[in-house]
């Protein structure tokens, strides 16, 4: 069974119309053209890591409302709706196996593939890869939005910058910050950069 590769423009302007924020007004809460909101909601567009949280704070969502509650990684709380059978035949709660987890793909060459998800908890626990020359921000700029962040970089090499600093990242290395802090992420390298993070809101604790 292939992933199940989520189209979220459609979600993201039935989020907008449901508090009753017109495009343009998202457009100007996030400092960018109504075109480019427009092109977002009808797919034509995927928008950067940092347009994407952009888009959820104004919206009062998470990540995990993006993906969604009904995804195959959820877990014991909603009963055993993962796809994977144990030694009985019955299905494994909280199991997400290989080739049938949602997947992002965001712009930039940057995919988030959501590893599981607890119901009730503000988690985001993702595999993201970054392609080469793929990054978090258009032109450069530094994101801030809320939660804590926790990533563990598999292979490849990713820069990421924390306010005024920079540091590279190679496999093995792990980091942890606050997500108000402003920060962004690049691979400047040849090969596709791989880690496991996790998101976790104020709230998600």
């Amino acid at each position: 069974m292939p992933a199940v590769v989520l189209q979220i423009g459609g979600r993201i302007r039935a989020e907008r119309a449901s508090r009753g924020i017109s495009l343009r007004s998202l457009a100007r809460s996030v400092g960018l053209s109504p075109s480019l909101i427009s092109q977002i909601e009808t797919g034509k567009c995927q928008p950067s890591v940092s347009t994407l949280y952009a888009i959820t704070t104004v919206l009062g969502i998470s990540v995990q409302d993006v993906f969604g509650e009904s995804g195959p990684a959820s877990g014991p709380a909603s009963g055993p709706v993962a796809s994977g059978q144990d030694t009985a035949g019955s299905a494994v709660p909280g199991l997400a196996e290989p080739g049938k987890r949602e997947i992002l793909e965001l712009d930039s060459g940057v995919t988030w593939e959501r590893l599981g998800h607890a119901p009730g908890s503000q988690v985001d626990f993702l595999l993201v890869s970054y392609a080469p020359g793929g990054c978090s921000s258009p032109a450069g700029h530094l994101m801030q939005h809320p939660g804590t962040e926790y990533g563990y970089l598999l292979r490849g090499e990713l820069v990421v910058t924390l306010g005024s600093r920079s540091h590279r990242l190679t496999p093995g290395d792990s980091v942890t910050f606050t997500s108000a802090t402003p920060h962004s992420y690049r691979n400047e390298g040849t090969a596709v950069a791989v880690g496991v993070w996790f998101v976790v809101s104020p709230d998600g604790a």
